[in-house]
């Protein structure tokens, strides 16, 4: 048997919802769950508290990147398993992951598919699955980048070992439309604001061609005709997405007005 450890880590803000499935499915497999919340305001941290391994710590919240990370410098463990709290490992994948580390592991990083729970049904296209992931990597071997809020987790070796494991990632997303649409307009701004520190410019033209050109490539091309009427949803709202965090990008250019930015959890790690 490996002695190597795994240590879990998860973010949290308001997630009594969420919170106790994902942190289920890791007992007896993870050696500690490292959580890092934002000052939570419902019962995420009364339940956090409630298992034996987690470690429940809180910090201010400057961003979805700067927060896995913050996370990521608080594990012990040889190898660290960064998951959002919406997210549930699968019992294929907690297997998988047993199995690798049963056999030592041998791989700085690991990869898995990411299947997203919508409304009341699982969706197989639209560019949201098989949604592959890195989220298991050697302590010290990667660092959390991207664009706030749709984070990754990079390698500091781009030429390291990366193994695919069987079993999905179970992300439980959205329980209404609604809350899609709420979310993508929040989402947009965080977004919206990370481009224009970015120095990143937005012009009329990508306000009218972006979102075309992204529910196209979604609903024909990632086959979102295939998951029915959500389909056709998750498509129209992706293409909403690029209009509004284009139409915002252009607004902060112009300095009309500001664009606030929310610590709420994000659809994609990406």
């Amino acid at each position: 048997m490996s002695s190597a450890k795994i240590s879990a880590l998860i973010i949290t803000y308001n997630e009594e919802k969420n919170i106790a499935r994902c942190l289920d499915a890791l007992v007896g497999l993870a050696d500690e769950i490292v959580v890092v919340d934002s000052y939570s305001t419902d019962r995420t941290p009364e339940i956090c508290r409630a298992y034996p391994k987690v470690r429940f710590l809180q910090n201010p919240f400057a961003g979805h990147i700067e927060q896995k990370n913050f996370a990521l410098d608080q594990a012990t463990g040889d190898y660290q398993l960064s998951l959002d709290a919406d997210e549930v490992l699968s019992p294929e994948l907690q297997r998988s992951i047993a199995q690798a580390k049963a056999a030592g592991f041998g791989a700085e990083a690991y990869r898995f598919n990411r299947r997203t729970h919508y409304v009341d049904r699982w969706i197989k296209h639209c560019g949201w699955y098989p949604d592959t992931k890195l989220r298991l990597v050697r302590r010290g071997t990667a660092r959390w980048g991207g664009q706030n809020p749709h984070d990754k987790l990079i390698p500091k070796n781009p030429r390291a070992r990366t193994v695919w494991l069987h079993g999905d990632l179970l992300h439980y997303s959205y329980a209404s439309i609604a809350e899609h649409v709420q979310q993508t307009n929040k989402f947009t701004s965080i977004a919206a604001e990370a481009l224009h520190r970015q120095g990143k410019r937005s012009c009329t033209w990508k306000i009218f061609t972006r979102p075309l050109l992204q529910f196209v490539r979604d609903y024909f091309f990632k086959l979102g005709f295939l998951d029915g009427k959500y389909g056709f949803v998750i498509c129209y709202i992706n293409g909403l997405s690029a209009l509004l965090k284009y139409a915002k990008l252009k607004e902060l250019q112009n300095a009309k007005s500001p664009v606030e930015a929310s610590p709420i959890r994000s659809p994609h790690d990406s």
